[in-house]
C-alpha cells in the first residue's frame, strides 16, 4: 500500500484510504476525517486517545471510530498505520446485517470499547483486506465500488468476531446472541435519544419492557446499571462540547436536555469528579 491518499467517490458515496506514521500524524489528527466513519489498522507502539480514553497498542490493532467520536494520536513510530474513512452513503445497512452495519457492534457498544487486538489468522487476513481495498482504489473500474464494499464488510465481520471473543466470552460476561443484540440495541437507542430521554423508564418504553426488567438484565450480568450508562453517555457528550465548542456551560446543559443547569452540574460533577468549569479549564490548559 502506498502512502498517498486514495479516494473512491460517486453519487455522494465516498471512501478513502491513507497511510501514516510518526512523521505524518497531522494527516489524521484534527478535523479532516472527523465527520467520517473510520477504521484504523495500527501497529504496536502507538499511543492514542478516543474521546477521553487513552490506549497504547501492544499488538497490531483495529480501531473503529464513529462520526461523533474524537480521535487523537499522540505518538507513533516508523511502522505505518492505515486509515479507512467513509461516509454513510458508501456503507450503512440499517435493516439487514445490523450487527456489521455502520451503527453495529464495533461502532456502538455499551462497553465503549472500539479496540480489536489482532492475533492468529487475522494478523495476515486484515492487512491483506486493507491492501485489496488499496488496489481497488488504484484500479477503479465499474466494479470497484462493490469490490471495495465487499472487502470493507469482510474487515467488519472478522473484527466483530474477534471483538466478541475478546469482550463477551469470559466467566463474568457470557452473553448469548439474543443478549448481544439487546445490549447493542440499548446502546444504539441511548446514542440516538440521550439529549431528550434521561431515565431508565424512557428506554424501557422504547424496548417494550418494564423498567425493572431492563435493570434486571444488566444486574444479571454484573453490568453497570442502565441509569449510570445513560448518564455516562450524557457526560461524555458534555465533555466533548466543553472541549471542542465555545458553548457556555448553561448552553451545554440546555443542549443536553436539562432546563436546570445546576442539576446538570451536579450530574457532571458526580460522574467526572470535577465541575464542568473545572474540567474545561484543566483540559484546555
Amino acid at each position: 500500500m502506498n502512502s498517498a491518499t486514495s479516494i473512491f467517490e460517486s453519487n455522494h458515496k465516498k471512501l478513502g484510504l491513507i497511510s501514516f506514521d510518526s512523521s505524518s500524524l497531522d494527516l489524521v489528527n484534527g478535523e479532516t476525517f472527523r465527520h467520517y466513519i473510520k477504521i484504523l489498522l495500527i501497529p504496536a507502539g502507538y499511543a492514542l486517545t478516543v474521546d477521553f480514553t487513552a490506549y497504547e497498542t501492544q499488538n497490531p490493532t483495529l480501531l473503529f471510530i464513529n462520526t461523533n467520536q474524537y480521535l487523537d494520536i499522540q505518538s507513533a513510530n516508523e511502522n505505518k498505520a492505515f486509515l479507512i474513512h467513509y461516509n454513510r452513503d458508501f456503507y450503512c445497512i440499517q435493516i439487514h446485517d445490523e450487527e456489521v452495519a455502520c451503527d453495529g457492534l464495533l461502532f456502538n457498544n455499551i462497553f465503549e470499547n472500539p479496540i480489536v487486538d489482532l492475533s492468529g489468522d487475522e494478523l495476515h487476513a486484515i492487512p491483506q483486506l486493507f491492501a485489496q481495498i488499496s488496489n481497488e482504489l488504484d484500479f477503479q473500474d465499474r466494479s470497484s465500488e462493490e469490490m471495495i464494499r465487499t472487502y470493507l464488510k469482510q474487515i467488519i465481520i472478522r473484527a466483530t468476531r474477534q471483538w466478541k471473543k475478546q469482550n463477551l466470552q469470559n466467566e463474568t460476561l457470557d452473553l448469548v446472541s439474543m443478549d448481544q443484540d439487546f445490549f447493542r440495541n440499548f446502546s444504539r437507542l441511548v446514542n440516538i435519544h440521550y439529549r431528550e430521554k434521561h431515565s431508565v423508564a424512557d428506554y424501557a418504553d422504547l424496548l417494550n419492557l418494564a423498567p425493572k426488567t431492563l435493570s434486571n438484565k444488566f444486574h444479571k450480568l454484573n453490568l453497570e446499571n442502565p441509569n449510570e450508562m445513560i448518564k455516562n453517555r450524557i457526560v461524555l457528550e458534555a465533555k466533548r462540547l466543553l472541549l471542542y465548542s465555545e458553548l457556555t456551560i448553561k448552553e451545554i446543559a440546555y443542549q443536553l436536555g436539562y432546563e436546570d443547569p445546576a442539576y446538570f452540574n451536579r450530574i457532571f460533577t458526580q460522574k467526572s469528579g470535577k465541575t464542568p468549569a473545572a474540567f474545561r479549564k484543566e483540559i484546555k490548559n
